[in-house]
């Protein structure tokens, strides 16, 4: 896939699960647990083929554990490519205020953190995290065009990316999202607050991402779209 990047860096694709209305939570931002069996299933099979799985601190507190990969014949599929079983699941956060005790820390899986150096502070010489990767802006924020030069160092290839919307907006900002798995589930949500795909500031419409669709599938009731960001 082509990007407009002069530098390599690991290929990216967003997956979640909305309502009808375009929202990945409620207005109490509960686990987005609205998806049938074959969303399910459809987001196991996106972070089986993933070396790394990237979400938000936000995300991670709403849920409290990650998306592992369970189906036997997934992982015999990631054996087969050379893969370790699970992918890395990556919490970016500015801030790094997670609780140790999510169930999250007490899964299988390989864990890093990728945050600043004020976040860093927290974590480090502690066993929770395999490997804390450190980056920021001149303002403190996390630098992502860094971040995922670093990451590609490390050997990710391919990151699929589970929310929220900040994070995806970030990304989207940065240039750095190829492509988009949104199921659409059949209920309306509401609120002005809901959560939605993407949150940040937002774009204005002449600078508004441009999306192809390269497939769309109806499964039972639900709508799988799959999008490439056009560049």
């Amino acid at each position: 896939m082509t990007t407009n990047q002069t530098w390599t860096r690991p290929q990216t694709t967003v997956v979640l699960a909305m309502s009808a209305d375009g929202k990945i939570s409620d207005v109490a931002r509960s686990p987005a647990n609205f998806g049938s069996a074959n969303d399910k299933a459809h987001l196991e099979n996106q972070v089986a083929q993933a070396d790394g799985i990237l979400f938000g601190a936000g995300t991670l507190r709403s849920g409290g554990t990650a998306m592992r990969v369970v189906n036997p014949e997934l992982l015999k599929q990631r054996e087969s490519l050379g893969k370790p079983a699970q992918p890395v699941q990556i919490v970016c956060s500015r801030t790094s205020k997670i609780d140790p005790q999510l169930g999250f820390f007490r899964q299988p899986i390989p864990r890093w953190l990728l945050t600043t150096s004020a976040g860093a502070q927290d974590w480090e010489g502690r066993p929770e995290f395999e490997r804390i990767l450190v980056t920021e802006t001149s303002a403190g924020e996390i630098n992502w065009n860094e971040a995922f030069q670093q990451m590609a160092q490390l050997g990710l290839k391919q990151l699929s990316i589970l929310g929220g919307g900040e994070l995806v907006a970030s990304l989207l900002e940065a240039d750095l999202i190829d492509e988009f798995w949104l199921t659409v589930c059949p209920l309306i949500l509401g609120g002005a607050t809901a959560p939605t795909p993407v949150e940040g500031a937002g774009f204005l419409s002449d600078q508004g991402k441009r999306l192809e669709l390269l497939s769309a599938q109806t499964m039972e009731q639900e709508v799988f779209l799959h999008y490439r960001l056009q560049r």
